[in-house]
C-alpha cells in the first residue's frame, strides 16, 4: 500500500479521505485490514490514526448545555423587542460600543494634537511668513515659471501631433 501522508500533492484527495473514513469508521472490513497493517509500520500515519481517535472520543464525549425552559419566551421577546425599533437603531445599535471605544481615543489625541499646536505657536502667536521684496528673487521666479509654461505648452504640442498622426492613420 502506498502511503496516504508521504506525498500529499501527489497522493490526492482520496488517500486523506481514506485517513478520514477509518476514523469515522466508515470502510469495508478488508480496507481497514490493509490500512492498519499500513500502520503497523508507518509511524506517520499511526499518528494520524491516534490524533484523529482522540479528536473522536472528545467529540464523542462533548454534550450540549440544556436549554433553559424559559428561552423560547425570552426568544420570542427579544424578536418583539427588535421589531418595535426604528431602522436607524436596529443598523447602528449593536454598532454602538464598536464606534464608540475607539472614537474616545481619536478625540483625546486630536485634543491634545491641537493644545500642543497652540503651546508650540507661544504668546506672539502665527507667525508670518518673511516677503522677499528682492527684484532679483522676482526675476528668476519670473523666468522659473515661463520656463514650467513653455514646457507645458510643448508637451500639448506632443500629444496633439500624436493625436493627428493616429488619426491619419
Amino acid at each position: 500500500m502506498r502511503c496516504p501522508l508521504e506525498d500529499r500533492e501527489n497522493a490526492g484527495k482520496e488517500n486523506a479521505e481514506l485517513l478520514l473514513n477509518y476514523s469515522a469508521r466508515r470502510l469495508d472490513s478488508r480496507t481497514t485490514a490493509v490500512l492498519e497493517a499500513h500502520m503497523g509500520s508507518c509511524p506517520a500515519c499511526r499518528g494520524f490514526r491516534d490524533e484523529q481517535q482522540a479528536l473522536w472520543m472528545t467529540l464523542d464525549q462533548w454534550e450540549a448545555h440544556p436549554v433553559s425552559l424559559d428561552f423560547d419566551r425570552r426568544l420570542y421577546r427579544k424578536i418583539e423587542e427588535q421589531g418595535q425599533l426604528s431602522w436607524w437603531s436596529r443598523l447602528f445599535g449593536p454598532l454602538r460600543p464598536m464606534l464608540l471605544q475607539p472614537a474616545l481615543p481619536l478625540v483625546a489625541t486630536a485634543c491634545l494634537m491641537l493644545v500642543a499646536g497652540f503651546v508650540s505657536i507661544g504668546p506672539g502667536g502665527v507667525v508670518a511668513p518673511v516677503a522677499v521684496d528682492n527684484p532679483q528673487v522676482r526675476e528668476v521666479e519670473q523666468v522659473e515659471k515661463a520656463l514650467d509654461d513653455l514646457d507645458m505648452l510643448r508637451q500639448f504640442d506632443l500629444v496633439a501631433t500624436r493625436e493627428d498622426h493616429s488619426r491619419s492613420l
